[in-house]
């Protein structure tokens, strides 16, 4: 079933966009190194859902597959799936290893959230 309009998604990003979207953007954004295979990315994906909805105008949230964009995956050291990283103006700021609950990921993002424009 598709979106509705004005609704904030979780972006697909790729290496070839990546410095664009994520290190040019104005807003701190929350990447999402995933992957396919991933169980844990799977049940993430409604909790990012949530946050990008309620959050869209402090945070944006896109996405990259660590199988097909390599070159990303490999310039910040991602390890495991899936992982968070929150850029703000174009630097790494903070990581996160593991699905989290939606309450939890929001405790941990509050640093982030604090500093983005209302």
């Amino acid at each position: 079933m598709a979106n509705t309009a004005n609704t904030a998604d979780v972006t697909e990003v790729s290496d070839a966009d990546f410095d664009a979207e994520v290190l040019g953007a104005e807003l701190p954004v929350l990447v999402k190194f995933t992957a396919d295979w991933c169980g844990p990315c799977r049940q993430l994906v409604p909790v990012l859902q949530a946050i990008a909805e309620e959050e869209r105008h402090r945070l944006k949230i896109v996405q990259i597959d660590v199988d097909r964009n390599p070159d990303t995956t490999v310039r910040y050291g991602v390890l495991a799936t899936p992982t968070l990283m929150v850029f703000r103006a174009g630097e790494p700021v903070k990581s996160i290893v593991g699905a989290r609950p939606k309450r939890r990921l929001l405790q941990e993002l509050e640093d982030v959230l604090a500093q983005a424009p209302r």
